[in-house]
């Protein structure tokens, strides 16, 4: 197998994955602010909550390269800074700082104890710190624990021991915490098994009587090594361990929680235990018990409570109370754990309560959410129950206890969080006829499930929308003078006339401004200390701050058309092509320079910089000329008016703007020339401070309409907007400072302008037709921008409507009572008061019960009402798995919606009673459907596809041909293809893909004369199969359920062969080779991109863009693939690759080449995501990569940022 590919694609994400998997608090910053850091994936993110408004902004994510398994924060004694500690997949403990000044994470250490990978006996599983910042422990599944003794020496440098070992084997750890002992000895605790006696047992009596214990790890700081110093059996069930506060603040000890309880251990108190309480309500099995699977210990002045999490997502207060003295000061004694229902909060991988008294949530499925603590629930009727009425012996039973949830009063929603995992399809389609393509797909579980619509585009605030009389050509904003804050004036021009509208409490039109109101205005500029200037087409009007004006008129029979100016020069062009520039006097007088400066052509554009700090003019002025060229003319005194430098463009330009921005190369502040042209095309180079010039073009198409530049403040930065058929702002990356061109998700405007008043300091404003509007943008961190429409159920498929902008979801939820149960259970008479409340499922969920199935069908509007129009449910416990929108040329090429389920399925082991296929008519232009009939297969259709005017169905390892008759539908033909079960069909012509369970694909022919179906190609590796598409006849692209993403091509001559005249008779006789097809295919790229792969396609994203492949992964990816199209290219990437895997390795330790290559070595495809690290490497590693590659720093940023942006975002 050749390592090299004949076929190379370029890996960028899109979207990172936004499940959250862990998620720490503490004070990185090493500042009294708290910061989340939480890993998603590979990726490490740090979030800041801003308590006063109550949201969360993300200041840095990266991409270690690595799976992230656990995540600690530890602080040594005395210090105010949290460190972070992260067990990968690397075998090696990685210990980082965050440093705020650089906004970077840094590598303090790194230590190697064991293999890479995922392995059971190597740690990394799980990690547990000393709440003193002493010691952590570091344990894998199986038999190893390291011990880390964590110091500081002489410089205060954190420094780390050789690891110390607690190993024991035949040992299964299920869970690991750091006990609060104070300053003695750091001790552990762990959850273990010991199954040494269970292995050599046959007859299966060791494995009913095994224990779970608790253990205490003692590490003697003393003697440097670890003992086991206590071990007492506890629940079997046990899963969890919470740290209770021990030295001054507790008793020490942890919490065990198992199912249906929850038992105080430590090693020199007794043990008490409590009941899980279970929900109350008509629709609830009593008999269901709960598990804990998330909480969190918060410590308050003098108390502490700790938050447990169920199953259902119910929060429970559990609290300890103590034995008291004499005097009534508690001791170190507890005398009874109680515990009651708080409120209920989506499942949760991870609670975080934040000391300014707000809960992050890092949901398990849907969007992440904050809230904010109204109260702890001390003083309400909630029902308080307590050990005293359960026995503390594990073995005992108990009487179960009871809750009704209600509605949240103890916490207040303030914000959620966008995530789209689990993302189970996708579809990129233009249903808007915007520019570009939107995202649609459907993520979450059960009633928090929505169906999502993506754009490329920068949120907008709208503040202002008003109608004016007429429609106005352009519109400014100034202020009175140089030291004023906000503006003073709007300035619209119209084609005959100038309006001056004021802005205070309200804007009102205000004649006396020495504004000449007759004329159109050209351009508008605060002069000087506090004088104004208007640029007509007859001339020039300055008007001074006591009102005098003075009138430089234009030479005769000539006009101004075009001008420019800053606060301390004005430059004019006449419709002659001269151009006549002035500059402000010491007396604040305009002072015009001698010599005019004849143009070869028509000028349609000029521009000035804003003058540089401490400077008294800008250097130069760019001319813009229809013989589609860009000139550079030098202000100095000396040259005046000189030509510096020319550059020919493919169109004549519309618009010029010169301005500094920040830039990643330099690390500091650079002169860019924006250019916007009449083809719509956008243009930055880099303008040369000195010799003024040109260098480093980067373009991009904004839209069929001539481009307009305007500059504009965001966020404290300057920013370039760009109006076209929309508006786009061009900005620095807040992390990367990498220049980034965004669409605003906004209305079309025909001019901007800044402006900045009290309501709205940083914002802008524009003219759409006749209305003035005036906007802010708030976050520049996310440039996808999301509209959620709910869902019932988990959704599995969906698909569009051939014409109509509508698409139909299938959605199923396995263990949950289908509505007609619901109903019947709620009409029992015998229900007791209270227990007949429904509480809305997207917060609570649906009642549960094994063995049902809840599933319905929905008709999806994204576009015009953004809402569910029809819901129809599947009664009789079946549950949909297929849909497709088939034509069938019996019935004129009518389109049906065909949807596949199963009966009374069993997801593990698979078992079934039965399998339908539903057919349902389009009505009302596709809003309604008719059910028409429905047939009974023996297998859950898991595939459906139309073909060739008729209906392909894969029923278990069976591909089948349907046609729709009256009653039900006909099978035309059938063939056995794969050996267990058909997951996925694509086809082109008469070629079908049929993709397996677990063995990959296989190519098959359907042969009309014969009616036969015929596989003839399928493939060497047993690839599990999640979704594949054809990239073109020969090619097919998938992913498989280990998070592989590859390409595998059918062989030129078995491909012609199939598609010969004739029976197919050759294809049958032809030997099997190795009791498969003929035929193998060949792998022609492969890799990893560590989320399992949901959906794949081949589209475009972008106006103009090449096709690519789109992949969106189940954890919320949106990835794309690029093929590249030189070798010159894929040579260059490849160098660049090499070198960043050396130079800036993976922050936690694994390798990337390996890491890439998790399952098949990596094979045809870069990976764009680390290219793109090169931005944010310190300088002079930039410029040693870019002298190996023998290129300049500015290229390599441009090819890296232009392979992105030709056809993504």
């Amino acid at each position: 197998m050749a390592t090299t590919s004949s076929m190379f694609m370029y890996s960028l994400t899109i979207q990172p994955p936004s499940s959250i998997t862990q998620a720490i608090l503490g004070q990185f910053a090493g500042t009294k602010e708290q910061q989340i850091v939480t890993a998603s994936g590979s990726r490490l993110t740090i979030h800041r909550p801003d308590p006063t408004q109550g949201k969360i902004s993300t200041l840095l994510s990266q991409d270690v390269f690595g799976i992230i398994r656990t995540l600690a924060a530890f602080r040594l004694a005395g210090s105010n800074k949290d460190f972070i500690i992260i067990g990968s997949d690397s075998g090696r403990i990685t210990i980082i700082e965050y440093v705020p000044s650089q906004n970077r994470f840094n590598r303090l250490h790194l230590e190697t104890f064991g293999k890479s990978g995922i392995r059971r006996v190597i740690p990394g599983q799980y990690l547990a710190v000393d709440p003193k910042g002493r010691a952590c422990l570091i344990a894998s599944v199986e038999k190893n624990k390291l011990v880390y003794v964590l110091n500081r020496n002489a410089q205060a440098e954190l420094t780390i021991s050789s690891p110390l070992e607690a190993h024991k084997p035949q040992t299964l750890v299920f869970a690991l915490v750091g006990l609060d002992v104070g300053y003695e000895n750091p001790v552990f605790a762990v959850l273990e098994v010991d199954y040494t006696e269970c292995d050599q047992d046959p007859t299966g009596q060791a494995f009913e009587d095994l224990e779970k214990s608790l253990v205490y790890y003692e590490l003697d700081l003393g003697l440097n090594h670890v003992v086991r110093k206590w071990s007492d059996p506890v629940d079997r069930t046990a899963t969890m361990l919470l740290q209770v506060p021990g030295g001054a603040d507790g008793p020490s000890g942890v919490l065990v929680c198992g199912l249906d309880n929850i038992t105080y251990r430590h090693s020199n108190q007794d043990a008490f235990r409590v009941a899980i309480p279970r929900r109350r309500g008509a629709t609830e099995n009593p008999e269901r018990k709960r598990y804990i699977v998330a909480g969190l210990m918060h410590k308050i002045r003098e108390a502490f409570f700790f938050l447990l999490q169920s199953e259902d997502g119910d929060l429970f207060k559990v609290t300890l109370d103590m034995v008291e003295d004499v005097s009534g000061q508690p001791t170190g004694e507890v005398k009874k754990l109680k515990i009651k229902y708080f409120d209920t909060v989506p499942i949760a991988s991870n609670l975080c309560i934040l000391k300014s008294g707000f809960l992050f949530v890092a949901s398990e499925t849907g969007n992440h959410v904050f809230y904010q603590f109204e109260k702890l629930g001390d003083d309400d009727d909630e029902t308080e129950f307590d050990s005293d009425s359960f026995p503390a012996d594990p073995t005992e039973s108990y009487a179960p206890i009871y809750f009704h949830p209600r509605g949240a009063e103890n916490l207040n929603l303030v914000e959620s969080i966008d995530s789209m995992n689990p993302q189970l399809d996708c579809k990129v389609a233009n249903l808007t006829d915007e520019d570009a393509p939107q995202i649609y797909s459907i993520c979450g579980t059960g009633a928090r499930s929505t169906f999502r619509t993506l754009k490329h585009g920068l949120e907008v605030n709208d503040i202002v929308d008003s109608e004016l009389p007429s429609v106005p050509s352009a519109v400014w904003t100034t202020k009175l003078s140089r030291t004023d804050q906000y503006d003073a004036y709007i300035v619209l021009s119209f084609i005959d006339g100038t309006l001056v509208l004021s802005i205070g409490e309200t804007v009102e039109e205000v004649t006396d401004t020495g504004f000449l109101s007759s004329a159109a205005t050209l351009a508008v500029q605060q002069l000087g200390e506090d004088a104004l200037i208007q640029v007509h087409p007859k001339g020039i009007r300055h008007i001074r701050a006591d009102r005098r004006v003075n009138e430089w008129p234009a030479p005769q029979h000539r006009s101004i058309v075009a001008a420019t100016t800053n606060e301390r020069q004005v430059a004019v062009a006449l419709s002659s092509g001269e151009i006549v520039y002035f500059e402000m006097d010491t007396d604040g007088s305009l002072a015009e320079y001698d010599e005019k400066r004849e143009m070869s052509g028509t000028v349609t554009c000029l521009s000035l910089g804003e003058v540089p700090e401490g400077r008294t003019r800008s250097q130069f002025l760019a001319v813009g000329c229809d013989d589609s060229t860009v000139r550079i003319l030098s202000l100095d005194p000396d040259s005046t008016l000189e030509n510096k430098s020319v550059q020919a463009l493919t169109s004549a330009p519309s618009a010029l703007a010169i301005m500094a921005m920040a830039d990643s190369t330099s690390g500091g502040f650079t002169l860019y020339l924006h250019i916007g042209l009449y083809s719509g095309v956008y243009l930055r180079t880099v303008l040369d401070e000195v010799t003024g010039e040109l260098s480093d073009t980067r373009t991009r198409f904004l839209g069929p309409k001539p481009a307009k530049l305007f500059r504009v403040s965001v966020k404290g930065q300057t920013a370039v907007l760009a109006l076209s058929s929309r508006p786009w702002l061009g900005y620095s990356d807040p992390q990367t400072k990498g220049f980034m061109l965004t669409p605003l998700d906004y209305v079309g405007l025909e001019w901007g302008s800044n402006f900045s008043s009290e309501q709205c300091v940083e914002g802008m404003v524009g003219i759409q037709n006749k209305n003035l509007r005036i906007f802010s943008i708030e976050k520049l961190g996310n440039n996808l921008l999301q509209q959620s429409i709910p869902l019932t159920y988990t959704p599995r498929k969906f698909v569009r409507h051939p014409d109509q902008p509508l698409f139909y979801t299938i959605e199923s939820d396995n263990n949950t009572l289908s509505p007609s149960v619901r109903e019947r259970l709620l009409n029992d008479s015998s229900i007791v008061n209270g227990d007949g409340v429904v509480l809305p499922p997207e917060e609570f969920g649906f009642p549960r019960a094994p063995g049902h199935w809840a599933s319905c069908i929905h008709v999806v509007d994204p576009v015009t009402a953004k809402e569910v129009l029809q819901q129809i449910d599947l009664t009789e416990n079946e549950a949909a798995v297929s849909i497709a929108a088939v034509s069938f040329s019996s019935q004129d090429d009518e389109t049906f919606l065909v949807v596949g389920t199963g009966k009374d399925m069993v997801v593990s082991p698979r078992s079934f009673s039965g399998g339908f296929i539903y057919v349902y008519r389009f009505l009302e232009e596709g809003k309604e459907l008719e059910f028409i009939h429905k047939t009974k297969v023996d297998e859950p259709p898991l595939a459906l596809l139309a073909f060739q005017g008729r209906l392909l169905a894969g029923i278990g390892s069976e591909l089948r041909i349907f046609d729709l008759g009256l009653k039900q539908l006909l099978r035309k033909c059938q063939a056995q293809v794969v050996p267990n079960l058909i997951v996925g069909l694509q086809t082109q012509g008469s070629r079908i893909i049929v993709s397996d369970v677990q063995e990959s694909v296989v190519f098959v022919v359907y042969k009309y004369q014969e009616n036969r179906l015929i596989p003839f190609v399928d493939d060497v590796i047993a690839r599990w199969t999640t979704c594949t598409t054809m990239v073109d006849y020969e090619t097919v692209a998938g992913g498989d359920k280990f998070g592989n993403l590859w390409l595998l091509r059918c062989p030129q001559k078995a491909s012609e062969e199939a598609d010969e005249d004739g029976s197919g008779a050759h294809l049958i006789h032809e030997r099997q080779y190795l009791q498969g097809a003929p035929n193998r295919v060949a792998l022609m790229t492969h890799f990893f991109p560590q989320d399992i792969p949901t959906s794949i396609q081949k589209t475009q994203l972008v106006a103009g863009g090449r096709d690519i492949l789109v992949w969106t992964g189940l954890q919320g990816t949106l990835g794309i693939l690029i093929p590249f199209v030189s070798r010159e290219d894929v040579d260059f990437f490849q160098t660049l690759e090499q070198h960043l895997r050396s130079e800036d390795a993976p922050l936690a330790g694994r390798d990337h080449l390996i890491y890439r290559s998790y399952y098949v070595p990596v094979k045809g495809v870069i990976d764009g995501d680390l290219c793109e690290r090169y931005a944010m490497l310190p300088n002079d590693k930039k410029a040693m990569i870019a002298g190996e590659l023998d290129r300049s720093m500015r290229e390599i940023e441009r090819k890296i940022s232009d392979m992105r942006t030709r056809v993504a975002y």
